[in-house]
Parts: structure tokens; C-alpha cells; sequence
């Protein structure tokens, strides 16, 4: 394979041969594992435009926290390694074409959805330092700085770890074995689309960029999903193949907007409005299907109950903990309260989703709502029951804003386990948002 020629669009990739093959292969250069500042989910630039408009200043930290205690991390990724890709982050800026595409595409029926000034930042800007360190079995990497700045290290720096410690696993297995174990992914991955395949008003995205297995192996599940499901496959969260590949970029907003104006709250009188303050920004600069409310940050019950009434007017819910068939209900409850039709609403449901937990859910709201699917680690990452000790199989790995202008930040989430943040933020904000018992929910990914 002449390596040199492959370029951009990587019109090469459409083999599951060559996936492997490159896998096998994968010191080349040509496969950093972020190759792009737009290999990134497209709510991360939304939201960056927000902050850069509205808190450009502020000082945020953001930290990797690893759920999965089970996994390693430093046992398996060399610290040279994984400095060497972060390094590489840090030398990207936007290409001519990426700028072009940002600039000139239509988004949400939008044109020009980046403003000149947020671009002209934005094509000027590279990745600030970051801080690693080895603690015990872990790795401690923090990001500080400018909030629209520091924001942009958390998908690229969530996929160098999935991917890094993947090939740790992968640099193991003999040719034969990586060409069986992508056979079995690609079979399994297509018998998910299979059974997907012909459900009436199915509408799915793919939101798994940041715990993917592997950049070449997210594109390549995107493709499965084109050609398999046809219309119902509305887009992907991820802004470059999404370029590459012609589709939708799919996104809106996500939890750290509420976690740092809350953080930056002076007492709880503003504590209290502070999730209601984002969507208020978020209404001045979007309107259509970017207006989705994301309510669990503090738990949906006391969010809604005390939203303002132009809230329910907006086009839909995302609901991203909890019970999933629990937060559609009480979205359904909510909009009949405030007079809305729920049958007019988006609910996005994007939380640990595999094939049968969407079949389940569309089967039980389609007609009740508008219902779409945010389909992420489970699309791009299943590995389960593939490799001996299942080493592949995907883990809990997020990186979190901890703290905003040194005050730290809460995230409570309708399952606690999900809960983030030092005890007695945790119980202050409980307090002030009105959160009463939640029910425990194992956390997969």
C-alpha cells in the first residue's frame, strides 16, 4: 500500500482488510489518533462559540476522571506514548477546508452558524499545556486556562486514552487474530444494523467520538450505519467525519455550560438560577432543533418544576441518566402541564444506549414524541466478549470542568453514581435544587 498517498478523505479506509492492516501497522504517522481539531463532537464548537461570546475570561480546569478503576490506565499506556499524542494535539490548527466547511456549511438549516469573529479565534488558535502525571495505577492529566480554550482538550483528550489503551491491547494479537477480531466487530456491528433496519420513523445518530475504539473504526461505523439504515441515520456528533463523509453534523449542548456558571455563582439565590441563565444565553444565540434542554445536571424533577415557562416552548428534551423511560414521561408530565403538545417534542435519549434499549424506547414513545437516538459508545466501541479477559470491552472515562475561577464545580445527575464534586458542594446543591432520594444506577460507560 503506497502509505503516502492517503489523504484527507481517506478514500483507502473502505476495507475492513485495511482497517486491519492498519491496525497492525498503526506506528505510521499517518495515524495520529487525533488527526484534526474538528475530529471532535460538533456540540463542543457550539458551545465554545457561547462561551467565547459570553465568558471568554473565565479560568477553568478540566480533569480526566477514570470511573473504571479496574482498568489500569498507566500500566497499560506508556507515558512517552501518550505525551507524544497529546503533543501532536497540541501542533494542529484548522486546514483552509476545515475553516471553509465551518464557515460556509449550513447547520440545523442554519448558514453561517460560526460567526466571523468566533472563526477568525478559532482559525488562530492552538490547544493550551496540559498537566500529566502518574498516580499509582492511573494517570492524573488536568487542562487550565481559558475556559473557550481548555474546553476543546476533552473529546481529543478522551480519545487519545480509549484508543491508546486499545492498542496496548492490540500490540498483543498476531496478524490472524486482529483480522478475527474485525471480522467478529464488523459482524457484530452489522447485525446491530440489522435489526435496526426497517423500523418505521426510526431517526439515529452516532454520538460516539469521545470512548470510541479508534478513529479509522468510528468512520468505518458510520459507514455501516449510512448504507445500512438509510434516512434513519440522520448525522454524526463527529464535525470531521461529518465533512469527510457529506452528513449532518448532530449536537447541541452539554453539561459543563451549567456546571460553570453554577460554580461561578455568588450565593445560592444565583445558585438556584444559574442552569436556568445558560439556557437563556443559549436562547439569544439558537433557535429550532438547537433548542434542547439537557435538565439532569442537577436533577430533572426540580429543574423542570422550577423552569420558566419559555422553557417548555423550546423544541425538545436530551436525556442523559436515570432511567431513560422515567425522564420521557416526566418530560411528557411537564409539557401537558405547561399546555404544550408532547407529540410536537424532540426527545433525544442518549445514555448508554445499545440496539435492544432503542428498539425498546421507540417502541414506547414513537407517536407520543418526537424520538431521536444519540447512539455512542455501545455503536463505536463494543468489543465485548471479543478478546480473551474481554480487554477491549469499553470502560468509564470522562474529563470533567472541576473547578471555575478556583471555585469547584457540582454535578449531581438524576443517578447518583454519576455525582461529581466535593461532599459538601454536593450536599449544598442538593439542598438548593431540591434533590430528594435517586435511585443507583450501574454505570457501563
Amino acid at each position: 500500500m503506497a502509505h503516502s498517498h492517503i489523504k484527507e478523505t481517506f478514500a483507502n479506509e473502505d476495507s475492513i482488510l485495511e482497517i486491519a492492516t492498519r491496525v497492525w501497522n498503526h506506528k505510521w504517522k499517518i495515524d495520529p489518533i487525533v488527526r484534526s481539531l474538528i475530529d471532535t463532537d460538533f456540540y463542543k464548537l457550539l458551545m465554545c462559540q457561547s462561551v467565547f461570546r459570553n465568558k471568554p475570561d473565565t479560568q477553568v480546569v478540566f480533569s480526566l476522571i477514570n470511573r473504571s478503576k479496574h482498568v489500569p490506565l498507566a500500566k497499560l499506556i506508556d507515558e512517552g506514548e501518550l505525551r507524544e499524542q497529546l503533543d501532536h494535539v497540541r501542533s494542529l490548527s484548522l486546514s483552509r477546508g476545515e475553516s471553509t466547511w465551518l464557515r460556509g456549511n449550513t447547520f440545523y438549516g442554519k448558514r453561517q452558524m460560526f460567526r466571523p469573529d468566533f472563526m477568525e479565534w478559532f482559525e488562530g488558535m492552538r490547544l493550551p499545556p496540559y498537566h500529566l502525571e502518574r498516580v499509582g495505577d492511573q494517570y492524573e492529566l488536568t487542562f487550565e486556562g481559558a475556559w473557550p480554550e481548555v474546553m476543546l482538550w476533552e473529546i481529543p483528550a478522551l480519545a487519545i486514552l480509549m484508543e491508546l489503551r486499545g492498542r496496548a491491547v492490540l500490540n498483543t494479537m498476531g496478524k490472524f487474530e486482529l483480522q478475527v477480531l474485525y471480522a467478529r466487530a464488523t459482524t457484530k456491528l452489522w447485525e446491530k444494523v440489522g435489526h435496526l433496519r426497517d423500523v418505521p420513523g426510526l431517526r439515529i445518530a452516532d454520538f460516539g467520538t469521545r470512548r470510541r475504539h479508534s478513529f479509522l473504526w468510528q468512520d468505518w461505523c458510520v459507514q455501516a450505519m449510512t448504507e445500512g439504515l438509510g434516512e434513519s441515520f440522520v448525522g454524526t456528533s463527529n464535525c470531521l467525519i461529518a465533512k469527510n463523509r457529506d452528513l449532518e453534523a448532530i449536537g447541541t449542548n452539554a453539561h459543563e455550560l451549567p456546571m460553570v456558571y453554577a460554580a461561578l455563582a455568588e450565593d445560592d439565590a444565583a445558585l438556584a438560577r444559574a442552569p436556568y441563565d445558560v439556557l437563556a444565553d443559549w436562547h439569544e444565540e439558537h433557535d429550532g432543533n438547537l433548542r434542547i434542554i439537557l435538565p439532569d445536571t442537577y436533577g430533572t424533577e426540580g429543574f423542570l418544576r422550577n423552569a420558566p415557562d419559555w422553557l417548555a416552548g423550546w423544541t425538545g428534551i436530551r436525556i442523559d441518566s436515570g432511567d431513560p423511560a422515567t425522564g420521557a414521561e416526566t418530560a411528557i408530565r411537564w409539557w401537558k402541564e405547561r399546555g404544550e403538545d408532547p407529540t410536537q417534542k424532540l426527545v433525544i435519549f442518549s445514555d448508554g444506549l445499545d440496539e435492544k434499549k432503542i428498539l425498546e424506547l421507540h417502541a414506547q414513545f414513537a407517536g407520543r414524541v418526537r424520538v431521536s437516538f444519540g447512539w455512542g459508545t455501545l455503536l463505536t466501541n463494543d468489543f465485548r466478549g471479543l478478546t480473551p479477559d474481554d480487554r477491549l470491552a469499553p470502560f468509564s472515562l470522562v474529563c470533567k470542568a472541576i473547578s471555575a475561577e478556583g471555585k469547584p464545580t457540582v454535578k449531581l445527575s438524576d443517578n447518583p453514581n454519576k455525582a461529581m464534586g466535593p461532599e459538601d458542594e454536593i450536599a449544598r446543591y442538593k439542598r438548593v435544587f431540591g434533590v430528594g432520594d435517586q435511585t443507583r444506577m450501574e454505570i457501563f460507560v
